[in-house]
């Protein structure tokens, strides 16, 4: 039996993502996918918190903003996911990219973002620690051929209006401008 306070983990190929993907496209067409991968990766998230806080002494947000973001970071590295920066560009939006993120199929570029069940674990994995709803949402993609992957996340409300940015043509920086 598992404990909450010691939650076990195991490790698997990222091929895992590819696989699943492509059986759940087969069996329920891509935006279900989307949709299916996301909401398992805001459950794992949201469990993986108490690994997270258990890394950085028992309460990471105590550790200040830059100990913070560093310790996450370290937290995916360790676990094969990859590095993350934090910058802020917006007062209502921050982003967490990666130019080695392991969800991304980069040797394989297509017209789709594929790290739906990233963008769905950090949004659980944050708001679990905030106490609070953190909506995440992938802007940039190396399965798209972008040079990183970067998830833009905050309030839902910021989220939404950022993406109907997007939806608009509008880049990442033009997005950022008009919200």
């Amino acid at each position: 039996m598992s404990s909450t306070a010691n939650p076990r983990e195991v490790a698997v190929p990222v091929s895992v993502f590819e696989a699943l993907r492509s059986e759940f496209a087969q069996d329920v067409g891509t935006l279900r996918t989307v949709r299916a991968m996301h909401h398992a990766g805001y459950g794992a998230g949201v469990a993986a918190a108490a690994h997270v806080n258990r890394e950085a002494g028992g309460d990471a947000l105590a550790l200040g903003t830059a100990a913070f973001w560093s310790q996450l970071s370290a937290y995916f590295e360790k676990r094969g996911w990859g590095s993350l920066a934090h910058r802020s560009p917006h007062q209502a939006v921050a982003l967490l990219t990666s130019t080695n993120w392991a969800e991304a199929v980069a040797d394989a570029p297509s017209r789709e973002s594929s790290c739906s069940f990233s963008a769905g674990f950090l949004s659980g994995l944050l708001s679990q620690l905030a106490g609070g709803a953190i909506a995440v949402l992938e802007v940039e993609c190396r399965s798209r051929g972008d040079d990183a992957c970067a998830f833009a996340f905050g309030s839902e409300a910021a989220i939404h209006d950022l993406y109907g940015h997007m939806l608009d043509d509008e880049d990442l920086e033009q997005a950022l401008q008009a919200l």
